[in-house]
Parts: C-alpha cells; sequence; structure tokens
C-alpha cells in the first residue's frame, strides 16, 4: 500500500508499505477519505508530541476489508468511520465516565498509524458502522463533528440562544450548522477573510463580521443585540479568546474550543468574569458523541460537503498539509481510496 509517513517534524515522504496485518480484536479498513485536521498541521509542523515515524490522519471513513476473528459487530464490506481516541477503562477518570480525561490516551494518527493511507488497521471497538446512503466522503466528518457535539454539550447550548462564533474555518462552519440546526435564535460569524464570511452567510449565518475592523467587540455585542448567549471561539487564537470573553453578556459561555498553542497567553481580567457572571468552558475530543455524530449527518443536519475546499491524492499528503494553513482553504480532504 501507498502510506504518507511522517519521520519527523516537516518532513513527510511517501513509502510503500506491506498492508498492516489484523489481531484477533481488529479490522482492516480500506481508507476512503481522510480529512485533515488543524491537529494534522501541527503534528507536521512539530508542534505537538506524536510517536514518530507515523502515518498521520485521524478523521477518516472506508470500507471493512478484513476481520479479526473475535470480531462480531462488523463484517466485511462495511462502511465504516473510526473514533481514534483509545483509552485504558482503568485510570480514575475512565472509571468515573470521563474518558476524554484518561490518563493514558492514545490515538490512531497520533501513537498509531492512521489514515493517510490506503489501508489503516484499528481496533474493532473503535471502528462505527455508517448507515447505508450515507457517502463515505461525509462519513470523514464524524470525528471533527462528534467533537464540536461535545463542545455544545459542555457549553449546555439550547434553543433559542443566541450564539457568536469567532473563526470561519471548517470547524467554524460545522458549529455554525450544527446550532442552526439546534434551533439557535441568531448566530454572528467573526472571521477575517471575506471568502469565509461568504460562507458562513450561504450557510446559516445572520450576520458575518470582520474581527480586524476598529471596535470589532462593540460590533459583535451589537449583532448580538447587547451580548451572547453562548461565545465559540474556534480560531485558537488569543486576541479571539479575548474578544470571546469582551462580547458575551452577562451571565453567559464561552467555550474555548479551538486549538492554541501550548505556549499561547490570553488577557482576561478575573474581575469581569466575576462581576459577569461568566462561565469559562473546554472541551477535549469525543466521549460518547460518534455515534450522535453519525446520525447528525445522515440526518442532514449538518452538509459537510458544503465546507469542501480541496482534494487530494494521498502521494501529494504534503501539499493537503501545507494548503490547509491557507486562508482559501477549509476543509482539506486526503482521499487514499479515490482515483480519477
Amino acid at each position: 500500500m501507498k502510506a504518507a509517513v511522517l519521520i519527523r517534524p516537516r518532513e513527510l515522504t511517501v513509502e510503500t508499505r506491506p498492508r498492516p496485518q489484523v489481531g484477533p480484536d481488529d479490522v482492516l479498513i480500506k481508507v476512503h477519505t481522510c480529512g485533515v485536521c488543524g491537529t494534522d498541521s501541527h503534528l507536521f509542523h512539530g508542534e505537538h508530541l506524536v510517536s514518530f515515524p507515523v502515518i498521520p490522519g485521524h478523521e477518516f471513513s472506508g470500507t471493512i476489508q478484513e476481520v479479526g476473528p473475535q470480531v462480531r459487530h462488523l463484517h466485511t464490506g462495511d462502511p465504516v468511520t473510526i473514533d481514534p481516541n483509545i483509552v485504558c477503562r482503568v485510570c480514575s477518570f475512565c472509571r468515573r465516565g470521563e474518558i476524554q480525561l484518561c490518563e493514558h490516551l492514545t490515538a490512531i494518527g497520533l501513537n498509531r498509524d492512521g489514515g493517510f493511507a490506503e489501508y489503516c488497521v484499528v481496533p474493532a471497538e473503535q471502528a462505527y458502522r455508517l448507515p447505508d446512503g450515507l457517502p463515505l466522503e461525509s462519513g470523514a466528518f464524524s470525528e471533527p463533528l462528534a467533537c464540536c457535539l461535545h463542545g455544545l454539550d459542555r457549553a449546555r447550548f439550547s434553543p433559542r440562544a443566541k450564539v457568536l462564533i469567532l473563526g470561519g474555518g471548517s470547524i467554524g462552519q460545522l458549529m455554525l450548522q450544527l446550532v442552526r440546526s439546534g434551533g439557535a435564535s441568531r448566530v454572528v460569524v467573526s472571521e477575517p477573510h471575506a471568502n469565509r464570511r461568504n460562507l458562513a452567510l450561504e450557510i446559516g449565518a445572520d450576520i458575518a463580521l470582520d474581527p480586524s475592523e476598529s471596535d470589532a467587540v462593540s460590533a459583535l455585542r451589537d449583532a448580538t443585540d447587547g451580548g451572547a448567549d453562548l461565545t465559540i471561539e474556534c480560531a485558537g487564537h488569543e486576541k479571539a479568546v479575548e474578544q470571546a470573553v469582551a462580547a458575551t453578556r452577562r451571565g453567559g459561555v464561552v467555550l474555548l474550543f479551538g486549538v492554541s498553542g501550548p505556549e499561547a497567553q490570553a488577557r482576561i481580567r478575573p474581575y469581569d468574569v466575576f462581576v459577569r457572571e461568566l462561565t469559562l468552558v473546554g472541551s477535549f475530543v469525543n466521549p460518547f458523541t460518534h455515534q450522535r455524530a453519525i446520525e447528525a449527518l445522515a440526518a442532514g443536519h449538518v452538509k459537510p460537503e458544503r465546507i469542501v475546499s480541496h482534494w487530494f491524492p494521498v502521494e501529494k499528503t504534503a501539499d493537503a498539509l501545507q494548503v490547509s494553513r491557507s486562508p482559501e482553504a477549509l476543509k482539506v480532504l486526503v482521499q487514499p481510496g479515490v482515483t480519477g
């Protein structure tokens, strides 16, 4: 098989490897589509720890080619997506149901080979069958959508809320579709790039603003009638975090969802959080939300095809990672299982 292998930071090669062997509790997946996540770009640039060498890619779908002898719930030919996060089940966090905080968390595409390859072996319990009729390309969005759902659960999103989304990249556009389908009364998107603002308006935003303009906080508060009930920071940028706190109404919730660099620091006045009774919420990965994400895709609550901007074969994975950082890109896909 062909596989894109990250040897070390900024060194990714395409290799020919034997197909991986299936263990008794594993499945072999012929990868159809693997999304490029911001995490993949961070890994490539050496900004997050990873087990080298590794085949990256954790947002993928495909078709089962082989099942281990102990696997009962999946069969050859099944279309599947995968939850990449593998937990230990025995640490104190796992045993009280907070599996996302597992002390020994590992992930497909980070600590073991992932989906930027023609084939991938995963533990069968990490694979979820996709419903008939759901395109495999759409199924590859299950993991990022599941993360978004966990974030909205953590933020206690409710219908009729006025929602402000900071960042109009692929995650911001997924969040937009989720809160709109969930009954938000108003959705405002803050995004510096016009192409992303225009797309946000096309798929459901009431207002899309440029945060680089003067007095952006006042404009954001005006757009949400005095401040958002829920502000979702999807940019992973210190300035966006500061704007999120400032633009949220008294008693509102700020969801810090974007992935900032480990050294990033935002300036927040504790007195503001105190006197305005703000709730600041973090969100990490996708505990128990993967099946809900598949159901949301199958029901058409989210239309991922609207946000795909680029497609690449596995041989061009390095190009895909590079393009994913450009303002012109939204969701970039690597498709080992697609020809032509």
